[in-house]
C-alpha cells in the first residue's frame, strides 16, 4: 500500500507549457497591427508574459481582483510591450488587441506528447495535475477547449483565482500538497514561466522542470532541478518506477 511519502504528485502549468499559448497573440498582432511573419514574435511574447507578471503583481491580482483593475492590466500589458519594442499604440488599439488575443485563446490544442505523458504518468499510478494562474471561469474556458477535464481529475485542476493565490506565491504550491495528500519533497511542477513557475516552485521545496521551449534566460538565482525544450525530454525525466512498485 502506497504511503504520502511514496506518491509522487506531478503537476503542470497551462499557459504556454500545455499548449502553445503564442499563437493567439500572433494572430491578434498581424490582425490589428498588420505585422509581417519576420516580426519577433517570440521576443513579444516573452515581453508580454513578463508585463502581464509584473502587472498582475502590481495590481495584486492574486486573489479575487475587481474587474476593472483586471481589464486595466490586460490593455496596459499591450502598451507597455509594443512600447518597449519602438511600435507605441495608437488610442484604441490596445484594446483591439485584448478583443482579439481573448477571443483566439480558446482555438488552442495541447503541445504534442502532452496528454500521452500525462496518461502514462496516471498508468503509473502518480496524482497528475494543473496548476495554472488566472480568473477560474476564463482558465476553465481555456481546459474546456483543450478537452483537459476528460484527462484530468477536476480535483486536481488548481486555479489562482479560485483558490485565492496565485504563483509564485508558495501559498498556492502548499494548498495543492494538502489538498491531494502529496508532499512537497515528492513533487514535480513543469513549467515555463522562470518567476512563477521555476522561482515559485523551487521556493515552495518542490522539483522543477524548467519547460524552456523558447530558450529564455534566468531572471534570478533559482535552479530549476531539470531543463526540458520538448514533451519528449521532459518524458525522459519522469521516468519513475510505477508507484505500485514502492514497498
Amino acid at each position: 500500500m502506497n504511503t504520502t511519502s511514496d506518491v509522487k504528485a506531478i503537476f503542470f502549468d497551462v499557459d504556454d507549457t500545455l499548449y502553445d499559448h503564442l499563437q493567439p497573440l500572433r494572430g491578434a498582432l498581424q490582425d490589428v497591427l498588420g505585422l509581417s511573419e519576420t516580426f519577433d514574435y517570440a521576443l513579444a511574447y516573452h515581453r508580454f508574459r513578463y508585463y502581464s507578471d509584473w502587472l498582475s503583481a502590481q495590481e495584486d491580482l492574486s486573489a479575487v481582483p475587481e474587474p476593472d483593475a483586471v481589464e486595466r492590466m490586460r490593455r496596459r500589458r499591450f502598451e507597455l510591450t509594443m512600447e518597449e519594442l519602438g511600435m507605441p499604440l495608437q488610442a484604441g488599439q490596445a484594446q483591439e488587441l485584448q478583443e482579439q488575443y481573448l477571443g483566439r485563446q480558446f482555438e488552442i490544442t495541447p503541445f504534442a506528447g502532452a496528454y500521452d505523458l500525462i496518461r502514462r504518468l496516471q498508468e503509473e499510478g502518480h496524482t497528475v495535475g494543473l496548476i495554472t494562474n488566472g480568473e477560474g471561469q476564463h482558465q476553465r474556458r481555456k481546459l474546456e477547449a483543450l478537452d483537459a477535464f476528460s484527462l484530468v481529475n477536476e480535483k486536481q485542476i488548481f486555479i489562482s483565482g479560485v483558490v485565492g493565490h496565485a504563483k509564485p506565491d508558495g501559498r498556492l504550491f502548499e494548498h495543492v500538497n494538502r489538498q491531494t495528500d502529496t508532499a512537497a519533497h515528492n513533487s514535480y511542477y513543469i513549467g515555463d514561466s522562470w518567476r512563477n513557475d521555476v522561482a515559485g516552485a523551487v521556493d515552495a521545496g518542490w522539483k522543477v522542470i524548467w519547460f524552456n521551449h523558447r530558450g529564455a534566460l534566468p531572471e534570478s538565482d533559482h535552479q530549476p532541478h531539470f531543463t526540458a525544450q520538448s514533451y519528449e525530454e521532459i518524458s525522459r525525466i519522469l521516468t519513475f518506477e510505477p508507484a505500485s512498485a514502492y514497498k
